[in-house]
């Protein structure tokens, strides 16, 4: 049995009926992470070690009854802006590179209670600011499609990882996109909860009203077994939202009979590429075959939302950073002279150039004289582009269109042009902004065989809505595979 074509339920099942040990799971992706992170590097820290010691305290705990969850021993990997005891989490950056936090994310504990094998922490973006994972203080991922592309950002470690087979799953966090973006590029799947459906506490802040914690696997079925597990209310989170029906598995229904689903005409115009359109209007027509009442509407407000989002999760950003000044923990540069120099000096060395940017973006919106024709200004289109989805989702269960307006680009494109790379979260921006669940999931490839996702969006706290439709998509479009490799996909190994 090649352990790694199983999907995390499928491992699951397996380990829980005694068929697979958890050691086992433990060594195939070990074993794969080994062989494959020279290329693509998705990780930022492994602990071969410590994995190998946990699998055998979890492999006791299901011999003794004690884990009995459909995920139980199934290796995840975590984005290393989320906090985990005693393992390194640097967000990716040199101003964290020595940051071992004292406890973990709220998010991590409740994979824990389920029993998952966390196998390490994934290469992102710095601080999660980017759409590439190209601004890591530790190198670029690159994308198991095809090595010469990126993965999508920030979260394109976890996104590769799962795509490639060093994890059965993984967390990412998404504040414009961050999820769903390097998803749609992996050819797999990615859910943005609605705000506050997971816990923040624990999760390093990039834009604190906009960033969520969320799953990135390879089918639906496991993003519903997993947004199960870590959707709970988390009284340390003042954003947290308890609800009462998180039966998310239960929602995996094939049935999109009478789904009134919208399509933005103003998705498709002007900057998207005809293959990415295509493939997505293609998928609209196979839920519209199945019983979905599929109808174009004018979503409005799209050409402000790029704006609007730069502006707000910037001066969050300016805020949020602020705490990194080589003081009490992080990074502290050498041969400084007095507070000033010490404060200067440490940042200057310790953020990269991207950082930096959004830094000083953030701090000139919210300074004197700026703040209210820039902060206050984008606060407003929030709260319109808020009020547009209050009245498509009036007329909509749910909102179809792409990802992303291309497939996965060439490394190093966007790096020189920043403008670029902020226009191309311009179909994910508006859900985060809005506070929405939304998922995508693969629906096809281009010409070169780059993977093209399909974004469902819902109105809030409709994520069983979501991953129905999702679910009746999938079921209908088959198996995507997984990626080729060197010339050989991944499905022909071992052959």
């Amino acid at each position: 049995m090649d352990l790694l074509r199983l999907t995390a339920l499928e491992l699951g099942a397996g380990i829980k009926v005694g068929e697979i040990r958890v050691a086992q799971a433990a060594e195939a992706v070990l074993e794969r992470i080994e062989k494959k992170e020279p290329l693509y590097h998705c990780y930022i820290t492994v602990d071969r070690g410590a994995v190998l010691r946990q699998a055998e305290v979890l492999q006791k705990k299901l011999d003794a009854g004690e884990l009995t969850g459909p995920l139980a021993g199934v290796p995840i990997a975590v984005k290393d802006n989320i906090c985990t005891e005693g393992m390194l989490t640097t967000c990716a950056s040199r101003m964290l590179g020595n940051f071992v936090p004292m406890y973990s994310a709220e998010a991590v504990k409740c994979l824990e209670r389920a029993g998952m094998l966390i196998v390490g922490k994934t290469n992102m973006d710095e601080f999660a600011m980017g759409s590439t994972t190209e601004t890591s203080a530790y190198g670029e991922t690159r994308n198991p499609w095809d090595a010469a592309r990126v993965p999508g950002g920030s979260s394109g470690g976890s996104a590769a990882a799962v795509a490639a087979g060093e994890c059965f799953a993984a967390l990412g966090s998404d504040t414009g996109g961050s999820i769903r973006q390097p998803a749609s590029f992996c050819g797999v799947v990615g859910m943005k909860p609605t705000y506050g459906t997971v816990s923040r506490w624990g999760l390093i802040a990039y834009g604190s009203s906009l960033d969520q914690i969320g799953p990135i696997t390879r089918d639906v079925r496991d993003c519903a077994a997993l947004l199960e597990a870590i959707a709970v209310h988390d009284p340390r989170d003042s954003t947290s939202v308890e609800r009462k029906d998180r039966d998310f598995m239960g929602a995996l229904e094939e049935d999109v009979q009478g789904l009134r689903i919208g399509v933005p005409g103003d998705y498709f115009g002007e900057g998207i590429d005809p293959e990415v359109k295509a493939a997505v209007l293609k998928a609209a027509d196979v839920l519209r075959e199945r019983g979905a009442l599929v109808e174009e509407f004018d979503l409005s407000l799209v050409e402000y939302a790029v704006p609007a989002y730069y502006t707000i999760a910037s001066a969050e950003a300016s805020s949020n950073l602020e705490r990194f000044d080589g003081i009490k923990y992080g990074y502290r540069a050498p041969g400084y002279q007095g507070l000033h120099s010490l404060y200067k000096k440490s940042r200057s060395e310790g953020f990269g150039p991207e950082v930096k940017r959004r830094i000083m973006l953030g701090s000139f919106v919210l300074s004197s004289g700026y703040y209210d024709a820039y902060y206050l200004k984008a606060l407003k289109v929030k709260a319109l582009i808020k009020k547009a989805f209050d009245e498509a989702f009036s007329r909509y269960d749910i909102i179809l269109g792409p990802v992303a307006p291309t497939t996965a680009p060439r490394l190093g494109e966007s790096l020189t042009d920043p403008i670029r790379m902020y226009l191309g979260d311009i179909y994910t921006i508006s859900v985060n902004l809005a506070g929405l669940p939304a998922i995508s999931l693969p629906c096809g490839t281009d010409a070169g065989g780059l993977p093209v996702g399909l974004q469902l969006i819902g109105d809030c706290f409709q994520e069983k809505l979501l991953l129905r439709a999702a679910y009746t998509y999938e079921r209908a479009r088959g198996d995507f595979g997984l990626p080729a490799e060197n010339g050989n996909a991944l499905e022909r190994e071992g052959e």
